[in-house]
């Protein structure tokens, strides 16, 4: 009887524990609306390439820029109703170019070429947007 107990008591942990893991409760997290997780993907980068250089929050708005990268990229990479739009081209253009950025330079301000780059190329995304593409 113990033993069954021990099991049962195992088992449902482990499903607990794999429910709390796959559920999105993060109100910063993606919504899964393609149109409106791009722009809130670009407001964040408008922000972190923007934002002066001796900024306090500097250093957290980068983080939160790189979070949104990664999820953004993890949620909508291998989505194929996504993939031919070229709002989603231009924005994957970008975001690789700004997370090169980080990698490469972790400690040193975007260059003006890029930021200047970076917006024409969320300009364009925000314009396709509006035209559904």
């Amino acid at each position: 009887m113990k033993r069954y107990l021990s099991r049962l008591l195992a088992l449902v942990l482990v499903v607990t524990i794999g429910l709390m893991g796959c559920s999105s409760s993060d109100p910063n997290s993606l919504t899964g609306n393609y149109s409106q997780d791009t722009l809130t993907v670009v407001n964040i980068i408008r922000n972190a390439i923007e934002l002066p250089n001796d900024a306090p929050s500097k250093a957290a708005i980068q983080t939160e820029a790189r979070q949104k990268i990664n999820d953004f990229s993890a949620r909508y990479q291998r989505n194929t109703s996504v993939a031919s739009l070229s709002s989603f081209t231009t924005m994957r253009t970008a975001l690789n170019s700004l997370a090169g950025h980080y990698s490469s330079y972790p400690n040193r301000p975007v260059p003006e070429k890029l930021k200047t780059r970076l917006q024409q190329e969320l300009k364009q995304v925000e314009s396709a947007l509006q035209r559904g593409a």
